[in-house]
Order: C-alpha cells, then structure tokens, then sequence
C-alpha cells in the first residue's frame, strides 16, 4: 500500500502520531539504558557456567522485537520516522502532480512544511496550505 495523506489527513493523525512517538522514545531511551549496562556486565564477566549475561541478552532481544513492532506501526500507516529523537515525521503526498512528502518536526503544533524525497529537511518548504 503507498499511502498518500492530503495536509488535512496527516494533521488529523498527528495527535496519535505524537503519543506513539513518545513511547517509542522511551523504548529507545531504554532499550540503549539496557544496552550500555550490558556492554559493562559483558566487559567485567566472561562466558562462564550459569552466564549471568543470558537474562539481559534475553532482554534486549526483546525489547528490540518491541521496538520494531512499535515501528512498525509507523509504516502500516505509509508514514516514515526519520528519527525517533527529536521527533521527525514524514508523510507521503501529491502536490501538483509531484512526489512529496509532508514533514513535521517534534515541536511543531502541526504540519505546516513539505520537502521533495531528496530534498531531506533542509529542502523544507512551507506548505501553500498551512
């Protein structure tokens, strides 16, 4: 499915949008928490019987299935996470016959910019619309 949002659409999502980003900034945030602690338990123990690694290797793994569930999200929906922190969402449109897509940054009330697919954010245009 290549969804295509209008401005009124993709605003109209948003406010979900927002909360499901948050926790996906969490789960990252704790996700990389985990992972810094393993790296540490890891440089102090060597494989040994009873590995006291394999609980938090079991972790991880877990929440990294979470995480990527929870993107998955995003992608049912057609919308592209640009980064998870700060916030940076995109949504495919058609302006004037043209490829675009949409793009809000954590921050902003709503949807007011648009940029061409390889235009990245610096292309950012503000949209006739907003």
């Amino acid at each position: 499915m290549n969804k295509r949002y209008t401005l009124e659409e993709a605003n109209a999502l948003l406010p979900q949008l927002k909360i499901e980003l948050g926790r996906l900034q969490e789960m990252s945030e704790e996700l990389e928490e985990q992972y810094i602690a393993y790296r540490k338990l890891k440089a102090v123990h060597k494989t040994s019987e009873g590995d006291p690694l394999f609980e938090l290797e079991s972790r991880l793994d877990f929440m990294q299935v979470e995480f990527n569930l929870y993107m998955d999200n995003f992608s049912r929906r057609g919308v592209l996470v640009k980064m998870v922190s700060p916030g940076l969402l995109d949504f495919p449109a058609i302006m004037d016959g043209e490829e675009v897509l949409l793009c809000w940054r954590e921050g902003e009330n709503r949807i007011t910019h648009y940029h061409g697919w390889n235009d990245g954010y610096a292309g950012r245009r503000l949209h006739p619309d907003a």
